[in-house]
Order: structure tokens, then sequence, then C-alpha cells
């Protein structure tokens, strides 16, 4: 019988982290949660922040959940987040203030100033970087520009995934793909872009070593090792970046595939050796992000099930609640292709009330505004699949590749309307598993730091003979190829 390696992910997203206990057999991986805890936002009289010292508490608590589930045979451990968000440690090791939450508002207009010093054109030929008002180069800009005190203070920043490895651990580093989601990263040299930051006047200095997926940080701090019951477990930096540990999650084994990487965000994209920038991905506001392997994907980061979340939230605030089964049965008895907007308009980021902001967007665009629940979620899901067609379509003219099918990965992928939706509209066959992509990725980075597996590739075949896929095939084409041109003008409008 091979010996069975415990591993443990730690996957936090914008709405829930998880604690997967992944038990490994050398060709087959499966999966136990042992624990789930809610990750929203805080909100400070200085604006939205993370409480990271709650995730802490929660990992914590999931360690110790590992250790009974494992009698305390527990080979490695390691956590992926979202990405450009990031905490600010002291000269004396502290946390300095509350990390703030990507949504907050401090970055308005932050993307409009660095431009005035540096022009778009050369920001993206060194980053090959989305421009995205709460990347972490302009959340920088933003606390430079209010003179923060934490700042000023700080000796080094941490990303949150590797605050979490820090606060572990003791060590201070930055893995690679979460690295290339701050905008502040030399896409050729893979290293920090002194003369962007030095442009910018922020501190390059501040900034850590940065290491690859997959690396070894080392044992648990002693009191921790102590308190939870694991004085043998190492903790690994997987693919930091929780796209980064889902992409490495796709079990596709041709090129011609592009991946939907499905949550709260929506990342669609396709697999690159090497990034790709030119003016057609700049025009399209396409993104070179890292990989496991060091390899990029070319990517563009679109409001996902973001909209369905904040409506839901809405809605139970007026005392209506409803689950995502039945507002997903809803959406699928209501009329389609009625109303649509473009998911990633600004009025969407962070709205009071997103039902309300999904009206006015209506509105304003001219197209029929929805007033019940029904119709204003199929909107919104409607809209999205239509979005990654656009994405999708720009994605075979920037990479020249023909894009047969795509793989959607993700928590999104349990709305099955959205992927028979993301069929129709693509006219691409929908590929969809597994579900929980992130937490997979991470567990098999791991097994692969670890030496049990050697290659990207591995973890994929792992990934195939592991979790099973559901396919969803396109049907009644003319209908969204009207409805696309509409579409066409809404995006255009926006640009």
């Amino acid at each position: 019988m091979p010996k069975t390696l415990n591993l443990l992910a730690f996957d936090l997203g914008a709405e829930s982290g998880r604690a997967l206990l992944g038990r490994f057999s050398g060709s087959r991986l499966s999966l136990e949660e042992i624990h789930r805890f809610p990750t929203g936002p805080v909100h400070l009289p200085d604006g939205l922040h993370w409480d990271v010292l709650d995730f802490f508490q929660e990992l914590k608590h999931g360690l110790a959940l590992a250790a009974q589930r494992s009698a305390g045979n527990l080979a490695s451990a390691g956590g992926d987040t979202w990405g450009v968000d990031y905490g600010l440690i002291g000269r004396q090791g502290e946390l300095l203030g509350v990390p703030f939450h990507y949504r907050d508002r401090q970055t308005e207009g932050m993307i409009e100033l660095a431009c005035a010093r540096v022009p778009k054109e050369e920001i993206f030929a060194i980053t090959g970087g989305q421009f995205q008002r709460f990347n972490t180069l302009y959340q920088l800009l933003a606390m430079k520009q209010r003179g923060s005190a934490s700042l000023r203070s700080a000796e080094t920043l941490l990303f949150t995934p590797n605050l979490l490895d820090y606060l572990f651990t003791g060590q201070k580093l930055t893995e690679f793909t979460i690295s290339s989601t701050s905008q502040m990263l030399d896409i050729e040299k893979r290293s920090w872009s002194g003369r962007l930051l030095k442009a910018l006047d922020l501190p390059e200095a501040i900034l850590t070593d940065i290491v690859p997926a997959g690396t070894v940080v080392g044992p648990l701090r002693k009191p921790i090792a102590r308190e939870v019951g694991l004085e043998r477990t190492q903790w690994i930096t997987p693919a930091a970046h929780d796209t980064g540990s889902a992409v490495a999650a796709v079990p596709a084994q041709r090129d011609d595939v592009a991946f939907i990487s499905s949550g709260t965000w929506s990342l669609v994209g396709i697999q690159t050796p090497v990034p790709i920038v030119t003016p057609e991905v700049m025009r399209y506001n396409f993104a070179n992000e890292g990989c496991v392997g060091n390899s990029f994907r070319l990517l563009r980061n679109v409001s996902g099930l973001w909209l369905i979340q904040q409506c839901r939230r809405s809605w139970e605030q007026d005392g209506k609640s409803m689950s995502y089964e039945q507002i997903s049965q809803m959406a699928a008895e209501a009329a389609p292709l009625v109303s649509l907007v473009d998911p990633d308009a600004e009025c969407f980021l962070n709205p009071a009330d997103m039902p309300e902001a999904i009206r006015q967007q209506c509105k304003l665009v001219g197209e029929p505004v929805p007033s019940e629940p029904a119709a204003v979620i199929r909107c919104a899901l409607d809209s999205l699949a239509l979005k990654y067609r656009w994405i999708i379509e720009h994605l075979e003219q920037t990479s020249g590749r023909r894009l047969s099918a795509i793989h959607a990965v993700g928590g999104g992928i349990k709305n099955h309307l959205l992927c028979q939706l993301t069929a129709d509209a693509t006219g691409r066959p929908v590929i969809a598993g597994p579900v929980e992509a992130s937490a997979i990725g991470n567990l098999l980075v791991q097994a692969m730091a670890l030496g049990e597996l050697s290659s990207p590739a591995e973890i994929r075949q792992v990934v195939k003979n592991s979790f099973p896929t559901v396919t969803y095939e396109p049907r009644e084409t003319p209908m969204w190829d009207e409805a696309y041109g509409r579409f066409l003008k809404i995006v255009e409008r926006g640009r």
C-alpha cells in the first residue's frame, strides 16, 4: 500500500475561508473540509479593512483540527488568498495598522495620478498588468498621498497570504504569483521595478525577495506548534494567489482551452510560457500574472458572482432571505437576454445597493430596467456570460490561438445556470470542475514542494485522476449572437 500524505490547504476568499485536509496517495487526492469561517470586510472610521488577526485565529483552529484528524501526522500546510492586498510590518516585527480591503475608496483617482507621472504605456510595458484602481501600486500611492504614518514606519510589506506565512513561521517573503497581482513587478525581469517605484516616490526597500510557488517556508513557530499539536509540520507557500492555485488545478491537457476561475471574481484567460506585452493586450486591459512553474496566465479580471452575492445581501437587509439555489432557479425561469450591462462598470465595485445599481446602469445604457429580483439576477448572469465571450474572443486575437473549449473551475461552477449560459454565449463547450480548484492546486503544489510530484503536468494528471467534470454544450446560438451585438455597444460606450 502506498503511503498517504496528509496536507492542509487554507483557501481564503472574499466571503469565506476554508481549511481543507488533503490525503495524497501518489496518484490521487481526496479532500475533506474541516473548518469554514467568514472573511467579510470590517468597516472602520477610516475605511474598509480585513480582520487579519481573526483570520490568524481561525487558521490556528484549522491547524488544531487537522492535527486531530491526522493524529498529528500532518506533513505540511499553506495558504492562498485574493491578490493585491497587504499588511505592513514595523521594525520590531509588529503589524502596523489594519490592512485595507481592495474595495476601499482610498484608491479613487490613483490610476490617473500615477499615469500623470509615468505614462500609462510605460507602466504597462514594465508590468504587463491590468489597470485596476485597487492594485497594490495604487493602494501604496494612496497611502503616500495622505502621508500615512504606517507607510513611513514600515520595514516590510507582506501580501495577505505571505503575511499569514510570517505570522505562522516568522519568515518574510513574497511568492511569485501574488507579486504579479501588484502592478509593481517588472514582468520580463521577474523582479520589482525599481524604476517605476522611484518614479512614483514609493519605497522599494519594504519589498522582500520573490520566491517561486512551492517554496518551503519552514516549521511552525514553536509556540504555535505546541498550541495546535503539530511539532513536525512544514509551512509551504503554494501559488499564494488563489487564482494561481486554481489554474494549477485546471486538468486541461491541450493549449486550445481557455480557463475561467469562477467565484466572487471571474478570472478568464489562457496559460502562456512567457508574458504577452503588446498594444492589443493593453487596449483590452488584460493582465499577465504568474503561474506555478514560473509561466504566465494572460487573463482579464471580471466582476463575477460579486454581483449576485451583493444582490442577495441587499435583499436580506430588506427582509427577503433567499438561498443561492433559490436565486439561480428564479433566474432560470426569467426571460433571457432582456436587459444587459457591462459587469465591470465602475458603479458595481462596491455599491450600497447592488440591485438598484444594476437598474440604474440599465437605464444609463438604454436597456430595459429590470424590476423583479429574478430579472435583476438574469441580467447579471446573462451579462457575465457575454463578457466571458468578449474576453475569449480578444484572447484569441491577442494570442493567435483558436480556443475551442472553456475549462471552468472554482465555487462559481456550482451555479449550473451560469455554466450553461457561458456555453450558450461563447458557442463553446464548458467543462466544469473541480469546484475546490484553489485548495486542490494549493495541496498539490505542497506535494510538489515535498518531492512527491515533479511538474505542473503531473499536478494536472492527479486532478484528472481524482475529480469528475461536467460538460455543458452550447445551444440557442442565434439568440446569443443578436444579444452580443447589443452587448458590444454597451462595452464600447464604457471604454
